[in-house]
């Protein structure tokens, strides 16, 4: 499977997407920066929002976040979301065009159908659905008709609500899928990461990459999905953890941070092998002069009988194996051995 020019294989690097959201506030300016600093930080994605509050919700729905920094402290979802959707849909087009230049994938979660043919206008890569559409089973399969790589958040899900989905995808013709788990809490407590559902998720769907839509404050438990297995992350980013507007600023990762997920994750990635029997190549030279053989332990005429204490074991391990020194108990030695001598099977009789 592929987004992009990014192919997921076994040794392939998790795949890293800076969730922007709407974290430009509205400024062509800021989002080109967002777009700059995620690049240099080697993120493989940027990712966006595009939504029309009168779409997405009721202009009662109640908001389900806390965060001081609210226009209208007392309001509903509909008042933050109206704050930041009227970024044109023009300058989104701009945008994805900048990202071709700073050779970072253009991503977007769309809320409504205009937004995926508009999506659809400008090629994008690969369709994003956030976890409160997992359950938006038409959405879902309108979505997955476009035939794109579908990455499928699954926040407040159950095993029974992501098999429905991912069945919903599947049947238009799309076997596309990106499993994300994740937590629908802002911010999520580490204690509530529940990283254990990615090894989970990874054995019930092993035909489709699984990955981690973070919601936790700083890298450490982004970090610790990759050794779980992630092999998508996303973390809501920003250039300024103190912008006003969006919510997502404060809790979300800064370019430093970033960094430090793309170069951490790949290392990690790495760090995991494969689950081969050891020793690794890499092992052998400390593997055979680290180890113990069996040697003489003072000196041994010829024909003594041996008895314990004639023999131990000491480094390096290219002579007999320990495990046969006890068999040599009660034999005569073959020939005369000096203390420190590697003996063989055949020196005893």
């Amino acid at each position: 499977m592929k987004i992009g020019k990014f192919k997921f294989t076994k040794n392939s690097p998790p795949y890293i997407i800076a969730e922007a959201g709407v974290n430009h506030n509205g400024s062509y300016e800021l989002a080109v920066r967002l777009v700059d600093e995620a690049a240099a930080a080697g993120a493989h994605a940027i990712k966006w929002q595009i939504y029309s509050a009168g779409k997405l919700c009721t202009r009662t729905a109640p908001r389900f976040w806390e965060w001081e920094g609210e226009i209208k402290q007392n309001g509903t979802q509909y008042d933050s979301y109206a704050e930041l959707d009227k970024f044109p849909l023009e300058e989104y087009r701009r945008l994805a065009k900048y990202c071709r230049e700073r050779g970072i994938e253009f991503l977007a979660t769309p809320f409504d159908e205009e937004a995926v043919e508009f999506l659809e206008s400008i090629k994008v890569a690969a369709y994003k659905v956030a976890s409160c559409d997992c359950s938006n089973i038409p959405f879902l399969k309108y979505i997955a008709r476009q035939q794109k790589p579908v990455l499928l958040s699954t926040g407040a899900s159950s095993l029974e609500d992501i098999d429905e989905a991912v069945a919903a995808i599947e049947g238009e013709g799309n076997r596309q899928i990106v499993v994300l788990h994740c937590i629908l809490k802002y911010p999520t407590p580490p204690e509530h990461a529940n990283l254990e559902m990615i090894r989970t998720l990874k054995q019930r769907y092993a035909r489709y990459p699984v990955g981690f839509s973070d919601h936790t404050l700083g890298v450490r438990c982004t970090l610790a999905a990759i050794a779980c297995g992630a092999e998508v992350i996303e973390k809501h980013y920003t250039v300024d953890k103190k912008l006003p507007l969006s919510a997502d600023h404060w809790l979300s990762v800064d370019p430093p941070e970033l960094k430090e997920i793309v170069d951490g994750s790949a290392e990690i990635k790495q760090a995991m092998g494969q689950p081969w029997a050891r020793p690794l190549p890499i092992e052998l030279p400390t593997f055979l002069n680290a180890r113990r053989s069996v040697v003489a332990n003072r000196d041994i005429a010829m024909g003594t009988v041996i008895v314990a204490g004639m023999l131990t074991c000491k480094r390096p391990g290219t002579g007999l194996h320990p495990r046969h020194l006890e068999s040599l108990i009660g034999k005569k030695a073959r020939r005369d051995l000096r203390e420190d001598d590697l003996v063989k099977i055949e020196d005893f009789v």
